[in-house]
C-alpha cells in the first residue's frame, strides 16, 4: 500500500473559549482578593490607585510559526506597522510553517523573532528538565540563525510559577500570557491594559487570542480602549488567511482594515515590538539539560505499559494523525499487563492515519538515537484491521520529520505481538518516536512498547522450561482468509494446493486440511507466519528443538523448517525425515539441529510433496531443554 505521509501535526493552539476557561479560576481569586482589600480599607490599609490615562503602546504579535502569517507582514508593511513573531523553532522549514529565510525577511522589515519553545508543548505538564530544554534550547536555535531573541509566549497561555523562573534562567526578558486583559470576550473586571513596565514581565498581560468571532468594531475597541486607560495593549494572532475550520483564522481583508485604521491614530498612540516596549539588553544564551542515556539493553521506551496518567492521559504519549478521519484517543482497562492499554478508534476514514506515539519532544520523552544504529521495535496490539509502525526521528534541531514504515501486522481478536527491526537512523538524527497505526476505519489497541538499540539487544528471557511455544497452537483461532491467527500458506514449484479450516480436529474445533492436485514438483504447507516477532516462535541459537504435530494424511509427509537470521530474513534450514500416511491422527515429532548463530525465531509445518490430503493439528515446539515426554 503506497501512501502519502507527512509529520504528525503539531498541537492546535489553545481556542478562545478554552483559555477564556482558564480565568474563571482566577477571576474568583480576584474577587476574594476583593473582599479582602475591602476589609483592609476598613482597617486603614490604601488601595492601589487606578491607572491615569496616557499614551498606548499596542503590540501585534503572532503565534507558531503560519507560513500565512507572511500576509500579516505584507500588510502591515504597507502600513509601516512591525510586530513581534513567536515561533517555535522545531515547527521552522516544515510545512505549512515559516522557514529561516522567511524569518530573515521579517526581520529585515523591522519585525521582532521571538521564542515559543521548539514544540509548542503544555509546559506547565512537563518535568522540569524537559521545560527547560523546550523554552532554553528555542533560544538557542532561533539565536544560531543569526536573531535578536528577548521575549517568549507560553504554548496555550499555560504556566506555572516554576515555568516563569525558568523563562528568566534561559535568558529571556520578557513572557506573555493570554486572557488577563478585559474585552468583550472575557476577563470581566480584569485590567483594561498592561502597564509599562509591567508588574510581572515573565507573563505581561494580554487580551484573548483573536478568533475569527472579532470583527473589525472589536479590534478597533482594544485600541481605544488602551487610549483611554493608557498603558500597553498585545493583540496575539495566528492565522491570516481565508476561511477555514482553524477558527484561529482572521481574514486578509479584516487585517487589512484595521492596520489602515491603526495607522491613522494619534501621534499618542504608538505601535511598538515587545522587545521595544521591554528594553534590556540580549543576555547570554543558556542550553537545556542534556538527556542521559540510558544503560544498553534497556527499553528506551518511557512509561512503556501506558500505565503513568497526567491529566488522564498517558505520559510521555500523544496522538498523532493526518488526512481525512475521526480518530478518538481513550485508554481502556484492562490492557495487556497491567490495568491499562491506549486505544484507537478510526471512523470515517477516507485518507491518511492516526496512531499513538512517545511524545514529539526533546528526549524527556521521546527515546534517544544514534546515528547510523537500528532499533528492534515491538508493542503487544489487537485489531480489527491491520495495523503497521509509524516511524519518525527528531533532528539535532528538535524538529520532527517522517521517516519509515513497518511491514502490516494482521488484524487480530487477541493481544499479538508486533516487532520490527528498522534501518539504519540517518545522520543527524538525534531521537525516535513511533506508533501502530489504523489506515482504515476500525479500533487498534496497544500495550506493553518496546525499542532497545539492535546493536546491543537485551538478552531474550527464555520461556519456562516445557512451554509450547507456538501460538494459537491448536489453530481454534481465526486469522485472515482462510487461515488461523498466526498461520500462514507456503508453498513452491508446480502444483495446485487448496486450504480449508475443517471441524475434524484432533482436539478442539478446528483443523487445517491441505489438498494438493495437478502435482509436478515443489511443495505445499502450513507455516507460523515469517513476521518479526508477533507470531514465529522465539529461538535461541545454540539450542535445539522438539517440533511436533498431529496429522492424518494419504500421503507421506514431513516438516520443513525455517529460521529468521540476525538480519530478520528469513531462510529455509532443514527437514525432518518422513512420516507414513495415516488415516487416524499420528503425531510427527522431530529435534531440530543446533540453531545456527544469529537465528532468532522458527517456523516449521507438514507438507505435501505430492498429489493427495493432509489435516494437520496441535502443533507443539519446545526447546529440548525441559521438553515434554511425547502424547
Amino acid at each position: 500500500m503506497s501512501m502519502q505521509r507527512t509529520r504528525p501535526m503539531p498541537p492546535s493552539h489553545a481556542s478562545s473559549a478554552s483559555v477564556r476557561s482558564r480565568w474563571f479560576v482566577w477571576l474568583a481569586t480576584v474577587l476574594a482578593l476583593v473582599v479582602i482589600a475591602s476589609a483592609g480599607i476598613a482597617d486603614g490599609i490604601t488601595a492601589a490607585p487606578a491607572r491615569a490615562a496616557g499614551p498606548a503602546v499596542i503590540t501585534l504579535t503572532f503565534d507558531d510559526a503560519n507560513a500565512d502569517q507572511l500576509t500579516a507582514a505584507s500588510i502591515m508593511k504597507t502600513n509601516g506597522l512591525h510586530g513581534t513573531f513567536y515561533i517555535p523553532s522545531g515547527y521552522v522549514n516544515q510545512p505549512g510553517y515559516l522557514t529561516v529565510a522567511n524569518l530573515q525577511t521579517l526581520v529585515a522589515g523591522g519585525n521582532e523573532i521571538a521564542g515559543h519553545t521548539v514544540t509548542h508543548p503544555d509546559l506547565a505538564t512537563l518535568p522540569t528538565a524537559e521545560a527547560t530544554r523546550q523554552v532554553c534550547n528555542d533560544r538557542v536555535n532561533l539565536s544560531n540563525w543569526g536573531f535578536r531573541i528577548t521575549s517568549f509566549a507560553y504554548p496555550f497561555a499555560s504556566l506555572t510559577p516554576a515555568t516563569e523562573t525558568i523563562v528568566k534562567n534561559c535568558g529571556y526578558n520578557s513572557a506573555r500570557g493570554l486572557g488577563d486583559i478585559q474585552t468583550r470576550f472575557g476577563c470581566t473586571g480584569c485590567d483594561l491594559t498592561e502597564s509599562i513596565p509591567p508588574a510581572d514581565p515573565y507573563l505581561t498581560q494580554a487580551p484573548d487570542e483573536i478568533d475569527n468571532t472579532w470583527t473589525l468594531a472589536d479590534l478597533q475597541k482594544t485600541v481605544t480602549q488602551a487610549e483611554a486607560a493608557g498603558g500597553w495593549m498585545q493583540l496575539t494572532f495566528h492565522h491570516i488567511g481565508p476561511a477555514s475550520s482553524d477558527p484561529l483564522t482572521v481574514s486578509p481583508a479584516l487585517f487589512t482594515q484595521f492596520a489602515a485604521w491603526l495607522k491613522a491614530r494619534p501621534a499618542t498612540t504608538t505601535v511598538k515590538t515587545v522587545d521595544q516596549v521591554i528594553g534590556g539588553t540580549v543576555k547570554a544564551l543558556v542550553s537545556g539539560p542534556v538527556v542521559a542515556p540510558k544503560p544498553v539493553g534497556t527499553n528506551l521506551i518511557v512509561n512503556p505499559g501506558i500505565e503513568t496518567l497526567t491529566n488522564g492521559v498517558p505520559q510521555c504519549w500523544q496522538n498523532g494523525f493526518y488526512g481525512t478521519n475521526t480518530p478518538t484517543f481513550t485508554t481502556v482497562t484492562p490492557g495487556h499487563a497491567g490495568t491499562r492499554a491506549a486505544q484507537l478508534k478510526v471512523a470515517g476514514y477516507a485518507s491518511g492515519d492516526a496512531k499513538w506515539l512517545p511524545a514529539l519532544d526533546l528526549g524527556g520523552c521521546s527515546p534517544t538515537g544514534t546515528p547510523g544504529h537500528s532499533y528492534a521495535l515491538a508493542a503487544w496490539y489487537k485489531s480489527t484491521a491491520p495495523t503497521q509502525f509509524e516511524v519518525y526521528y527528531r533532528t539535532g534541531l528538535g524538529s520532527w520529520t517522517y521517516w519509515t514504515a513497518s511491514p502490516f501486522f494482521a488484524g487480530s481478536a487477541s493481544y499479538l505481538k508486533a516487532a520490527w527491526t528498522t534501518p539504519a537512523l540517518p545522520a543527524g538524527a538525534s531521537g525516535i518516536s513511533f506508533g501502530l497505526n489504523l489506515v482504515s476505519n476500525g479500533t487498534l489497541t496497544t500495550d506493553d512498547y518496546e525499542m532497545y538499540d539492535a546493536v546491543a539487544p537485551p538478552t531474550p528471557t527464555p520461556p519456562p522450561a516445557g512451554t509450547n511455544l507456538v501460538q494459537n497452537a491448536s489453530l481454534e483461532t481465526a486469522g485472515t482468509g482462510t487461515t488461523p491467527q498466526c498461520w500462514q500458506i507456503s508453498g513452491f514449484g508446480t502444483n495446485t494446493p487448496a486450504f480449508s479450516t475443517v471441524a475434524t480436529a484432533h482436539s478442539g474445533t478446528k483443523a487445517e486440511r491441505l489438498v494438493v492436485s495437478a502435482y509436478a514438483s515443489g511443495d505445499a504447507k502450513l507455516l507460523q507466519t515469517l513476521d518479526g516477532g508477533s507470531c514465529a516462535p522465539p529461538a535461541i541459537a545454540g539450542h535445539t528443538y522438539s517440533l511436533r504435530a498431529w496429522y492424518t494424511s494419504t500421503a507421506v509427509t514431513q516438516f520443513a523448517v525455517y529460521y529468521r537470521n540476525a538480519a530478520g530474513a528469513w531462510v529455509y534450514w532443514t527437514s525432518s525425515p518422513w512420516f507414513a500416511a495415516a488415516t487416524a491422527y499420528t503425531q510427527a515429532s522431530f529435534t531440530t539441529p543446533v540453531l545456527p548463530a544469529g537465528a532468532t525465531a522458527i517456523s516449521f509445518g507438514l507438507n505435501l510433496f505430492n498429489n493427495g490430503t493432509l489435516i494437520t493439528d496441535d502443533y507443539a515446539m519446545y526447546d529440548t531443554v525441559g521438553a515434554p515426554a511425547l502424547n
